[in-house]
C-alpha cells in the first residue's frame, strides 16, 4: 500500500510540475483546452486500467489459466512446493502466498496486488523438465518478486506511462487541430484533433512500451540475485536458467510474431519482458565471482 500511495503521489507531483510550467508558458492558448482539468482526466485514464488489473491479477489468473490451488497437498509433490514456497516466504519476510499448480509448458509466475496475499503457481512441465534444486531456484525467484513488490511497481509505472501518453497526444492533437482550423468558426474539436490524438496515442504506446519492457528486465535481474540470495549460492538459479534457455532454443516459447521482430533488426529486444538467459547468466556469475 505505501508503494501504491508512493508512485500515486509522485505522478501526482509530476503532472502539478507540468500544470504550472504550461500556465507559465500559457500552453491553453495553443492548445484551446484547460490543461488542468486534461491533466486530471489523463491521471483517471491512465491509472484506471492498471490498477484495476492489479487488483483482479490473482482471480483473473484462476479464471484463465486453469489453476490448481492447493488448498491441502494431496501428495508428496505438492507438499514438496508448498514448504518450498513457505520457507522463501519466512525468508523473504512475506505473507505465505497461494500456491498453485497448472498444466503447461515449463514456466512458473507471482501474481496479485498485495505482498501479504500474493499467489505463486508452477506449471507441470517445470515439475517434470527440472531437477528439485533448479524448481525452487525458481519458486525463489517468483517469490523475490512478490518480496520486491514488482507487480505494483510495474502496474504503476504503466499507469504513469499511460498517464503522459493521454495528456501528451490530446495537447499536441489540439495544437495541431488549431493550426488546421484557423480562420473556422467552430466549436469543439475537429478531425485534426481526433487524427492526430489517435495516431499518438499508438506512437507514444509504442515509446511507452518501450520503457516499461526496460524496467521489467531490470526486475527479473532482481529477482534472479534474490532467488540466489536466498538459496545462499547462485549456482542452483544459473542451472534453471540455464535449463530454461535450451527449451526456449527450442521454441516453446516464443510466438512466431516476436521470433520475426528478433530478426528484423533486433527490434523485439526493446519490448521484450525479460532479459536474454545469457545476460541473466552473466550477471549471476559475476555475482558468484
Amino acid at each position: 500500500m505505501k508503494r501504491i500511495l508512493l508512485f500515486v503521489l509522485t505522478n501526482i507531483a509530476v503532472m502539478a510540475v507540468v500544470g504550472l510550467v504550461s500556465s507559465l508558458f500559457g500552453l491553453g492558448r495553443y492548445t484551446g483546452t484547460n490543461t488542468g482539468q486534461l491533466m486530471i482526466y489523463a491521471l483517471v485514464v491512465g491509472f484506471t486500467g492498471s490498477i484495476i488489473s492489479l487488483l483482479m491479477s490473482k482471480s483473473m489468473a484462476k479464471m484463465t489459466m486453469g489453476l490448481k490451488v492447493i488448498n491441502q497437498p494431496e501428495n508428496a509433490d505438492e507438499a514438496w512446493i508448498v514448504e518450498t514456497v513457505r520457507r522463501f516466504a519466512d525468508q523473504a519476510k512475506i505473507g505465505m502466498p497461494e500456491v498453485a499448480i497448472y498444466e503447461g509448458d515449463a514456466n512458473a509466475f507471482a501474481t496479485g496486488a498485495f505482498k501479504n496475499s500474493a499467489l505463486v503457481a508452477v506449471s507441470t512441465g517445470l515439475l517434470r523438465g527440472m531437477t528439485r534444486e533448479e524448481v525452487e531456484a525458481v519458486i525463489g525467484h517468483e517469490v523475490a518478486h512478490i518480496a520486491n513488490g514488482d507487480m505494483v511497481t510495474m502496474a504503476l509505472i504503466q499507469g504513469v506511462m499511460n498517464t503522459f501518453v493521454v495528456f501528451a497526444s490530446r495537447v499536441v492533437g489540439s495544437i495541431v487541430d488549431n493550426a488546421l482550423s484557423r480562420g473556422e468558426n467552430r466549436s469543439g474539436p475537429g478531425v485534426g484533433y481526433f487524427v492526430t490524438t489517435v495516431v499518438l496515442d499508438i506512437l507514444f504506446g509504442f515509446l511507452a512500451g518501450i520503457i516499461v519492457a526496460w524496467f521489467s528486465r531490470q526486475r527479473e535481474f532482481r529477482a534472479d540475485r534474490g532467488s540466489a540470495q536466498m538459496m545462499g549460492s547462485p549456482r542452483n538459479m544459473i542451472n534453471a536458467l540455464a535449463r530454461l534457455g535450451n527449451m526456449h532454443a527450442e521454441g516453446q516459447d516464443m510466438p512466431k510474431n516476436l521470433q520475426t521482430m528478433a530478426i528484423v533488426g533486433n527490434i523485439g529486444k526493446l519490448f521484450a519482458t525479460h532479459p536474454p538467459m545469457e545476460e541473466r547468466i552473466a550477471a549471476l556469475k559475476a555475482q558468484q565471482g
